[in-house]
């Protein structure tokens, strides 16, 4: 399998994470925050700079991660202000790709509202009327944009935003009839948050050509708490997951990346050392599969 990281969970200075990467044998470059600046926010030197070390240590990028669509209200409407700010970042991050070879782009999914549908009652008193009818025309110029420029959209399952689960992630795609241009980018850790089991739940939802792209960590959520912890790789509650989904994956025959996303530490803000601890479980467990 094509295995990787998002480069800066490892550390924003962009040339280390590459020596990191060369260390551990890591092929594959998600591009996210490098040096002190967003993708789509470096300039025309720094463009070219990163891409002379991606060249020098013979890195191929999987997506360009910026954070399009991310916290806007669903009240935001499309051509407004807000949302114009954020197509002029997408397109920012198109051009970025196409520069380093990369057909993938991220985007993200509005600001969560709790509960979209109901019955019984509670669609009167529960439901957020209308959220979920203002997403897709916000995204819908998003996916237009990158049909015509040749690149695929991955929507995140992230916390806090609308897309939360596979369950979402594949309806906006249905709803927007895009299934040739946008993709779920699926981090299973993100929808323990949704109490989406990965597997075989969240993994069976995207069956069909949905799935774009996977992001790898382990986290123990308790939201009635409203308490997030990220654990070591295996250590949370993705541990009797990780290893049925790396083999169905490899038995399907997905051909996309597989970013690990190096969100812990220790305790002492060490995410270096973080990610030094967890990599050789990400990498055993998704290492290539007949």
């Amino acid at each position: 399998m094509k295995l990787g990281v998002i480069t800066d969970g490892i550390s924003r200075d962009f040339e280390h994470a590459l020596n990191v990467m060369d260390e551990f044998g890591l092929d594959h470059a998600e591009l996210q925050f490098l040096w002190d600046k967003e993708v789509g926010d470096l300039d025309k030197a720094e463009s070219t700079r990163a891409l002379e070390l991606v060249k020098k240590h013979d890195k191929t990028v999987s997506c360009i991660s910026r954070h399009v669509f991310a916290g806007i209200p669903m009240t935001t409407r499309p051509g407004d202000d807000l949302h114009t700010s954020h197509m002029d970042g997408l397109k920012r991050c198109i051009e970025m790709a196409h520069g380093f070879a990369c057909r993938t782009v991220r985007i993200m999914s509005g600001k969560k509202e709790m509960i979209l549908w109901g019955s019984h009652g509670a669609e009167k008193w529960n439901v957020a009327k209308g959220a979920w009818d203002a997403l897709p025309p916000l995204v819908a110029p998003a996916v237009e944009l990158a049909r015509a420029e040749g690149i695929t959209l991955v929507v995140e399952t992230g916390n806090g935003t609308m897309v939360n689960s596979c369950w979402t992630g594949r309806k906006l795609i249905d709803d927007l009839d895009a299934r040739d241009t946008l993709k779920i980018l699926w981090d299973p850790a993100n929808n323990c948050w949704a109490h989406e089991r990965a597997w075989p739940d969240g993994y069976e939802t995207m069956k069909g050509g949905y799935l774009g792209h996977v992001h790898i960590k382990d986290v123990y959520a308790d939201t009635p708490k409203a308490h997030l912890e990220v654990r070591r790789m295996g250590e949370g509650q993705l541990a009797d997951q990780f290893q049925p989904i790396a083999d169905a994956l490899g038995k399907d025959g997905y051909d996309g990346c597989i970013s690990f996303e190096s969100v812990y530490h220790p305790g002492d803000g060490d995410f270096e050392a973080g990610f030094r601890q967890c990599i050789g479980t990400f990498k055993e467990i998704f290492r290539s599969r007949p």
